[in-house]
């Protein structure tokens, strides 16, 4: 790293990837401006008549009333059976601020497992999307915690917004914030010994993070890293990089303590079964993304069989070990697929077009590989992607916790419309509908250690709570901010149906037709009256 770019010794840990992008002249995303949407917190709020779906796994029930005072559950009611009068007598007293849930659905909020609020990564024009773009699609999506993977703007950045929105002052989900591990490569290492590491650990916990993203790094310090974060109560993710396969895989690792494994790298090296390493070609270079996404399909190929003993043996290690996978399974859904991604239903009201100029073609975009992309690549990686999916069913099936999540931002996939993409993803995979709500609520709950908090609709948590017009466990795409495509017969035309009416986070109630329109009004300003549509005739043409 040169010297011009390499993060000054007095860089607080955790800022070390936003000094080092401000150097490179990449400016930093705008933070969420004063809240101008949501009602509440109020003193006493009542939901009335609902049918919960609590999140644990448990089947609907109701009608209940969920009595909320000043953000917090404190009372759940069941008072009546469904499809009969209810007796007023059995019902909560009035409150401050109501809402008639009869006929509709409240779970829990959902929680979004790997995020990036903003990333230099989608400076690509010079501009970022701002960050109330991400926050109102998380919570027009029902996404009322997300655990900011890396804290790319700095840690420092993000904690300033998480304390802010756990007062109430911005439109933004609560925010985990975990600090980026800087040991991994020459890009950005300024760690060097296992005290080091275990030094810097410290230090970000001080600070306030709540855990640690690692992309890999040196054996030893990797492991003293993990045995102080476990010391001082940080928990971690690793995005097994490449570049340090060779010396560890996610087995590893989680027998170290690592919390949790992003994406499914490092998963497959585990159960090699004819080699210790992948089988790079010999025109590998990690930095040429095509060549790499081109390479990683072919991973789980050189594995061991689904259901057989060594596949087994390894889910069974995992599940001793307690370790958590985030597949983030929709967010190389480009890689089998890349029309259906390019050209999905949201982009051309709801793509930013900063984040659409970083999705396209170009050298040295993370994500924007598409210059060689063929149907020998979609179909390498559709095997892929049964095989993964199989991978975390059956992990699953055995009593291992995984957890949807976006990591939206890259490869045509945005906020919001990401993860209830992944949700789609976990039913393909083999999930029931209510084991998909568990692992979108309880789950994540667990692998942040929030579950005094948020992850279930229960007396004594904090009110994130989502109210549905339409049944999710019917059909997730009801989800979606666009809503799903639906026939009406009586006016012999089409029409989308949205699911989500109320987003209630932390005691705030959002209208998420309200934060849509937002959104909308933010993304035509930044295409400045041209549309994606318009571009694409351009370059075609």
């Amino acid at each position: 790293m040169s010297d011009a770019i390499r993060p000054p010794a007095e860089t607080p840990a955790g800022d070390e990837i936003s000094v080092t992008m401000t150097a490179r002249g990449m400016p930093p995303i705008e933070a969420g401006s004063p809240r101008d949407r949501g009602k509440g917190p109020f003193r006493r709020m009542v939901l009335r008549g609902a049918t919960v779906i609590d999140g644990t796994g448990s089947p609907p029930n109701g009608p209940m009333d969920i009595v909320v005072e000043n953000g917090r559950i404190t009372e759940m009611v069941l008072v009546g059976v469904p499809k009969m009068k209810i007796d007023p007598a059995r019902r909560p007293a009035k409150g401050d601020f109501e809402i008639d849930c009869h006929g509709k659905w409240v779970t829990p909020g959902f929680i979004d497992c790997h995020v990036h609020t903003g990333i230099f990564l989608h400076a690509a024009n010079g501009e970022q999307a701002p960050a109330d773009y991400v926050y109102r699609l998380w919570l027009a999506h029902g996404i009322t915690t997300v655990r900011d993977m890396g804290s790319m703007n700095g840690l420092g950045w993000t904690l300033r917004q998480k304390a802010a929105s756990e007062a109430n002052e911005i439109v933004a989900p609560r925010i985990m914030a975990y600090a980026y591990f800087p040991a991994v490569d020459e890009w950005l290492k300024v760690l060097h010994t296992p005290e080091e590491g275990r030094a810097w650990m410290r230090a970000v916990a001080e600070r306030g993070a709540d855990g640690v993203k690692f992309f890999g790094a040196p054996p030893a310090i990797f492991k003293a890293a993990l045995a102080e974060a476990k010391d001082v109560g940080l928990r971690t993710g690793c995005h097994h990089q490449h570049m340090a396969l060779a010396s560890l895989n996610a087995l590893t690792t989680a027998g170290w303590g690592l919390t949790s494994t992003e994406h499914f790298y490092g998963v497959p090296e585990a159960m090699f079964e004819r080699s210790r390493i992948q089988a790079y070609p010999p025109n590998y270079q990690f930095m040429d993304e095509y060549v790499r996404y081109n390479s990683s399909s072919q991973n789980f190929l050189s594995a061991a069989e689904p259901g057989s003993a060594r596949w087994n043996e390894t889910l069974d290690r995992f599940l001793d070990l307690d370790h958590t996978f985030v597949p983030t399974l929709a967010i190389l859904e480009a890689n089998r697929d890349l029309m259906r991604a390019r050209r999905a239903d949201w982009h051309d009201k709801y793509t930013h077009k900063n984040v659409w100029d970083y999705f396209e073609p170009q050298r040295g975009g993370h994500g924007s590989y598409w210059y060689e992309w063929s149907t020998r690549n979609e179909v390498e990686w559709k095997e892929h992607f049964r095989r993964w999916s199989a991978f975390v069913r059956d992990y699953k099936n055995k009593g291992g916790r995984v957890c949807p999540a976006s990591d939206a931002g890259f490869i045509y996939q945005i906020y919001g419309f990401g993860f209830i993409r992944d949700l789609e993803w976990f039913q393909e995979a083999g999930f029931h509908p209510l084991e998909i709500i568990r692992a979108a609520t309880l789950s994540g709950a667990e692998l942040m250690g929030l579950t005094e908090e948020t992850g279930t609709v229960a007396t004594g948590k904090c009110a994130d709570l989502l109210v549905h017009q339409e049944n999710p466990l019917e059909d997730l795409k009801y989800l979606y901010g666009t809503g799903a495509l639906r026939l009406n017969d009586d006016k012999g035309r089409t029409e989308w149906r949205r699911g989500l009416q109320y987003t209630i986070c932390n005691g705030v109630v959002y209208d998420p037709a309200e934060l849509l329109a937002d959104v909308r009004e933010i993304v035509a300003r930044s295409w400045d009256g041209t549309s994606i549509d318009t571009k694409l005739g351009q370059d075609e043409a």
